[in-house]
């Protein structure tokens, strides 16, 4: 059960509904905490686990078939964190999501939780804001591999986020940006050099 300091941050989250519309998600909230280096969804996973990240930052990584490992996203403070592939799809996870420092953050089990959705009106409208915000970042980060430059890929990252680089390894970074390290540190130097307007 969350304290009462947990249930004043989430109301202003859920900005508009009352604590009575909420009541029933709350019951079945839990505050999850992860050590860096502990897996949240394993590759495979089935459950439909939604999170609320608190504190810390997660990635969704996948070893291909060569033995290479690729990180896919990276969520943190104030977002959301799920397996696209159980909440929309109702399929297996095809990746792994794993805590990269330590994590605090909310999770609703969110099979149950539609239920509840279902039955709540107010509640229903953030279910379409969660899965069309998820849905929004799949095709964001598909447009940007193929509109944007890997410079300007790196740039919006560092736009959106710009503590990322000292807090997740470098091996990450380039792949999320579908380069390779030598290559992430060749713009890193070239920007560092850049005089600035």
């Amino acid at each position: 059960m969350l304290s009462p300091d947990d249930i004043q941050f989430y109301l202003g989250i859920f900005k508009g509904l009352s604590l009575a519309d909420l009541y029933e998600l709350f019951k079945m909230a839990q505050v999850k905490r992860i050590p860096a280096g502990g897996v949240y969804i394993e590759q495979g996973a089935t459950s439909k686990k939604l999170g609320f990240i608190r504190k810390g930052l997660i990635r969704a990584y996948r070893i291909k078939d060569n033995g290479d490992d690729v990180t896919l996203m990276l969520r943190w403070e104030n977002q959301f964190i799920a397996s696209h592939d159980t909440v929309i799809l109702n399929q297996p996870s095809r990746f792994t999501y794993q805590a990269l420092e330590d994590i605090t953050l909310m999770e609703l089990d969110y099979g149950r939780m539609e239920n509840i959705l279902d039955n709540n009106p107010k509640l229903s409208s953030y279910r379409n804001v969660i899965l069309l915000r998820m849905l929004s970042e799949a095709l964001e980060r598909m447009e940007s591999f193929v509109l944007l430059t890997p410079e300007e890929r790196y740039l919006h990252l560092l736009t959106e986020k710009p503590n990322i680089f000292n807090r997740v390894p470098n091996k990450y970074l380039a792949t999320l940006l579908g380069i390779t390290p030598v290559s992430l540190s060749r713009i890193r130097k070239r920007i560092s050099q850049t005089p600035k307007r």
